[in-house]
């Protein structure tokens, strides 16, 4: 039987098509070429392998997009009908769970698998992943550390030492995530994942000055035409902007990279929503920018099915004025699926706090976002993503006159960013509403 790179079984596969899995994986990993190519062209090969059905339902059905979510079960059907063992038996089962909207329970079965197969490179990318989607920072940083020593000079270590960064930086251990970030992109430069890592520690940390050179340093490997996740990593260098006050230098990012780059996906649309909902907090004019991402975001909608997405598209239709738009989202909350929870439990208050934000009823945004910005092991993305949130709320009790909750938020943002222009902007506005 032909094993892929890291040893593990590929039933019906020919040596060719092991290593297309093997080529689609390393671009799955590190966010480099076109994994669903080099995974075509393993099934092209041997249409009979489950593997490669299973992978390349892995990543349509991570997309976050119905579209995808159902060419992914057409995956996992033909993965099905087809010889295979205990590693099929896993990731099916564990797909199976993903394609209900059970994220955690797929989550959990993929992390019983990792404990009889620590070097199954698709199970442990795909269940950090989740654990992403899921917002789950233990889990982030657990899952990987647990397999870690387990790489030593196994093919693949790098990526998973980025893997390990981008998890530790969620829990907070931001030392141990810069070393192992910077350590896997020495050994791989073209990973954008821990080079997205790092990026990410020096948001958490308020070091946008570093974030910038870090950024324009490494530029010609992230932000390459084969990179998937340059968007995103694009969206970190204008942040970076936006916490050095430098607003038009933000705006020029979202009209260069971060528009041409991918706003047919759901995930770049959310980063575009994101981008330009701050830049107009800062106080930006950002003209009809937000007609067009509104347009875009009506594509991939699907009410309750991903609420982080949700969010941002509701985000995007109140920023052009389309309330109508944002309002019809909060019916998508049906359903017994761990997703529909999430709706009804966090995307429902969050985008009822958006609306009243745009409404310019502060008092019920307040009071609607307070209610759900402690999302744990809910809907997803990271910190530096959901930090959108508390930005809102914190704006609301401004715009509000709400001294008392304006200071505390405001002095809560101060304590992990003390040098941030922003949250030394929100202090300053907030003393005066007492002092006023």
């Amino acid at each position: 039987m032909m094993r892929d790179l890291q040893g593990n079984p590929l039933a019906g596969a020919s040596a060719t098509a092991a290593m297309a899995f093997d080529d689609g994986l390393r671009a799955y990993a590190t966010y480099h070429g076109d994994p669903i190519a080099a995974l075509d062209r393993g099934i092209a090969d041997s249409p009979e392998c489950a593997m490669l059905w299973l992978a390349k339902g892995w990543l349509y059905a991570l997309a976050t997009e119905p579209g995808a979510t159902a060419m992914a079960r057409d995956f996992v059907a033909r993965a099905a009908a087809l010889p295979g063992g205990a590693r099929e038996a896993a990731h099916g089962a564990a797909l199976a769970r993903l394609l209900e909207g059970n994220w955690s329970e797929a989550a959990i079965l993929l992390e019983r698998w990792q404990a009889e197969a620590p070097h199954d490179l698709l199970a442990l990318q795909s269940g950090h992943l989740i654990d992403f989607f899921t917002a789950n920072a233990r889990s982030l940083r657990d899952r990987v550390a647990r397999v870690l020593p387990q790489w030593r000079e196994v093919p693949g270590e790098s990526w998973v030492m980025g893997m390990a960064a981008f998890g530790f930086e969620e829990a907070g251990d931001y030392a141990q995530a810069e070393d192992l970030g910077r350590e896997a992109v020495d050994r791989d430069p073209r990973d954008s994942w821990a080079h997205h890592a790092v990026a990410h520690v020096m948001e958490m940390m308020g070091r946008p000055q570093d974030g910038l050179g870090w950024m324009a340093a490494r530029e010609p490997w992230w932000a390459s035409d084969d990179d998937n996740l340059q968007v995103h990593n694009w969206w970190h260098r204008a942040l970076c902007h936006v916490e050095t006050d430098d607003i038009a230098g933000a705006l020029r990012l979202y009209d260069g990279p971060v528009r041409r780059g991918g706003l047919g996906l759901a995930l770049c649309l959310a980063d575009g929503a994101a981008l330009l909902w701050r830049l107009e907090m800062q106080g930006a004019d950002v003209g009809n920018r937000w007609d067009e991402l509104s347009d875009k975001w009506e594509v991939h909608e699907a009410p309750g099915y991903y609420a982080f997405n949700d969010m941002h598209a509701a985000m995007a239709h109140l920023g052009a004025g389309r309330f109508d738009r944002a309002t019809r989202l909060l019916a998508g909350a049906e359903g017994d699926s761990e997703a529909a929870q999430w709706m009804r439990r966090y995307g429902l208050p969050l985008i009822d706090g958006m609306i009243a934000f745009r409404r310019g009823d502060h008092a019920t945004a307040a009071d609607r976002l307070m209610q759900a910005r402690h999302i744990s092991g809910g809907f997803g993305g990271s910190h530096a993503q959901r930090d959108v949130i508390d930005w809102t709320l914190t704006e609301a009790a401004i715009r509000g006159r709400m001294p008392g909750l304006a200071e505390a938020l405001a002095r809560e943002r101060l304590t992990t960013r003390p040098h941030s222009p922003v949250n030394r902007g929100f202090l300053r506005r907030a003393v005066a509403l007492r002092e006023g």
